[in-house]
């Protein structure tokens, strides 16, 4: 083979690969970001990624998807271009809770109630999208976003019951409602307003831009000169590609064709070919130039993906806690309907045993009028018991499922199977230990931090942005010229001009590959380098927004110093709430058993005929309201415990609970809730009588 010929091979060859290599930069781009980012990474945010468990899906398991990663083109070439499917969600309960049910009855334990809220609540449903919603703006700000929409890091409590501690209101009160995240994800330092977040210099897109323009237009014109042709046929097929990398360079290029016949008598090639080619780079010097403000984006987006995962731990603390509160009060409700059915118990005894004496004449009537109206007012406070009980069942089935459809479900009556447990001796921890573990685990704080890295990355960003643009480029192109000689302009054919035809032979025939190969081999190049420098006077659109991103900056990192002391007030409220609490109890106790004795005394004395019934049931009670407080004072501590927890972000630790299994809403590990302990008569006979029964006999 001669050495022309191998010339002509190697021409063709380049000019092929000038049209299909580019688009491998497709592929490239991840591998140029995970390199850029190295640096960056933290243990966490891949330990974060890993963490999501990948395991198949079931009927009622939460799918995980990373959807930060894109489709692959290949084998499906037209899969980055066709919708992704999100299953619905499933809005059925968990077996779980059919599995409880006995008799029409839901015997509830407190793990079992924990176990339940992790798969059914709708709040810990509506925040666990959150997750995957975060992995889609990652994978935006890879294919070279200049924004971001933001993740809700929000705490969604929208289950009416049982509220969450801290400073902000009573433990275990209130329905809550949807409160806004600690750290500002387009929006600024937990406020309102937009922020500077994530501004900066203006991004490329990373995902190649191939366009294309094909046209066949066909015109007939009406000449009115001799330098007309009245028919003229257009073909044209432009193509361009544009893409920029995390570097600050940007890549151009330009591919042009056209394809004309006429029969104008000036134009002497016809069919005529038009092609041109202009690769060009292009790199920022000062605005734009580097790694850091063209891939802040990509830094923040998985920075929120990280605050994601910590704001869904926060929704799981959350709501657990408000679940724990909730069943504390139904154990409250519970034990009060108990007490009040033993108090009208023994006032109708009473009134019973006062109605005989009047019979016989050792009592005055007024004595029976006094019983019936201590017995009206215990049948009002059995009434009041039983519906607050009712209201606390209904709260609790609504917090641990899905949906209340199942008419089975909705007239199940909830039994508490366990109870308050005290331990003997309070255990003394130092209060300077508890505030450092809630430094350490309290995903407020964690939230707080990684925001303010992300403003770190946008500070920078946008003391970028102040410089102006100058921009370096080089360019090389060439044209080629092509077709056939036009009969109509060829001397001696009719129709042509003499003095502007062209003498038969004068165009040698080229083919469309001769004109591509004209591109490539100098024939007409098109090549050079230059700057391009663009100085906004003043500056002042850019100086505003680097001072007032250091401004937020340093907001923020008051802001961190205020959770950090909001956080270390919380825990030592908790500590005195405990004490507190524990001091209530022993208190109550004792209040108990002083009604006991003095009860007992009193109907000693009755039987005796030194005193009256009137007598016996005011001690009966005041017997009444001590217990009651004995329950309120034991679930109040219950309570001022699960607030320690959670003020130290140990909550999840000490119960027992698998983040996996909150991330698929299927139980795995089963719970272990601490200062609890079972009822040992819980049983179907344990459930409170309905109003319209009778009330069991007073223990004798």
């Amino acid at each position: 083979m001669s050495l022309s010929s191998l010339k002509c091979a190697f021409q063709h060859v380049t000019a092929s690969l000038l049209l299909f290599a580019f688009p491998l930069s497709l592929w490239a781009q991840d591998a140029q970001t995970t390199n850029a980012q190295s640096q960056n990474s933290t243990p966490s945010q891949s330990s974060t990624q890993s963490a999501l468990p990948q395991a198949p899906s079931t009927q009622h398991e939460f799918v995980v998807k990373d959807y930060s990663k894109a489709k692959r083109p290949f084998p499906n070439v037209i899969a980055p271009y066709t919708p992704q499917h999100v299953p619905p969600p499933d809005l059925s309960n968990t077996p779980r809770i059919l599995q409880l049910m006995r008799d029409g009855k839901i015997y509830l334990s407190m793990d079992d109630a924990v176990a339940l809220a992790l798969e059914n609540n709708l709040d810990i449903g509506i925040a666990r999208y959150n997750l995957n919603i975060a992995d889609t703006e990652i994978l935006r700000s890879k294919g070279g976003a200049n924004n971001f929409f933001g993740v809700n890091t929000g705490i969604v409590q929208n289950t009416p019951g049982g509220g969450v501690g801290g400073l902000s209101g009573n433990v275990g009160s209130g329905p809550g409602g949807t409160s806004p995240a600690a750290g500002g994800i387009g929006a600024g330092t937990n406020g309102l307003v937009s922020s500077t977040l994530g501004i900066g210099p203006t991004i490329t897109s990373y995902d190649p831009i191939v366009s294309a323009t094909l046209q066949s237009d066909h015109a007939r014109i009406e000449c009115v000169s001799p330098f007309c042709g009245p028919v003229q046929n257009t073909t044209t097929a432009n193509f361009n590609y544009l893409q920029g990398l995390q570097s600050g360079t940007n890549i151009n290029m330009g591919f042009t064709n056209s394809r004309v016949t006429s029969n104008n008598p000036f134009n002497f090639l016809s069919p005529s070919l038009n092609s041109g080619f202009k690769f060009q780079l292009s790199q920022h010097l000062l605005q734009g130039f580097g790694f850091l403000p063209n891939t802040r984006i990509i830094q923040i987006t998985k920075n929120d993906r990280e605050i994601t995962d910590v704001a869904f731990r926060l929704q799981i603390i959350t709501t657990i806690d408000q679940i724990e509160n909730l069943y504390w009060n139904l154990v409250y409700a519970y034990e009060n309907v108990r007490v009040q059915q033993e108090a009208i118990a023994f006032a109708q005894k009473t009134l019973s045993d006062t109605q005989k004496q009047v019979q016989i004449g050792s009592l005055a009537p007024i004595e029976v009028v006094r019983s019936q109206n201590t017995v009206a007012t215990d049948q009002q406070n059995l009434v009041q018991a039983q519906t607050n009980l009712d209201l606390q069942q209904l709260l609790m089935k609504n917090a641990l499922s899905r949906t209340l459809q199942d008419p089975q479900l909705a007239s199940a009556e909830v039994i508490p199977t366990t109870t308050m447990a005290l331990p003997q001796q309070e255990p003394i921890v130092p209060t300077e230990d508890l505030v450092n573990e809630a430094l350490q685990h309290r995903a407020e704080l964690a939230e707080s931090r990684i925001d303010l890295s992300n403003r770190e990355i946008s500070e920078k960003a946008l003391k970028n942005l102040l410089l102006p643009s100058l921009d370096l480029f080089a360019y090389y192109g060439g044209s080629g010229a092509g077709g056939r000689q036009n009969p109509v302009a060829t001397c001696g054919s009719p129709g042509a001009f003499n003095g502007i035809c062209s003498p038969a032979g004068s165009f040698a025939p080229t083919s469309y590959v001769t004109t591509l190969n004209k591109l490539v081999n100098s024939t007409a190049p098109d090549k050079g380098a230059g700057f391009t420098l663009s100085i906004p006077l003043r500056n002042r659109q850019a100086e505003a927004l680097q001072v007032r991103g250091v401004l937020e900056y340093r907001q923020a990192q008051m802001r961190l110093q205020q959770i950090e002391n909001q956080v270390s007030i919380e825990v030592r409220n908790a500590q005195f709430s405990v004490t507190q609490n524990r001091a209530a109890v022993q208190a109550a106790q004792a209040a108990v058993e002083l009604a006991n004795q003095s009860l007992d005394a009193e109907q000693k004395k009755f039987r005796l005929g030194a005193s009256t019934g009137t007598n016996v049931l005011n001690y009966q009670s005041q017997l009444a309201a001590a217990k009651s407080n004995l329950v309120s004072a034991e679930a109040a501590y219950e309570k001022a415990e699960l607030e320690l927890d959670r003020s130290t972000g140990l909550l999840l630790e000490h119960a027992g609970i698998v983040m996996s299994d909150a991330v698929k809403g299927e139980v795995t590990h089963m719970p272990k809730i601490p200062y609890v302990a079972p009822r040992q008569d819980a049983g179907p006979a344990m459930s409170p009588q309905p109003q319209s029964q009778q009330p069991a006999p007073p223990p004798q």
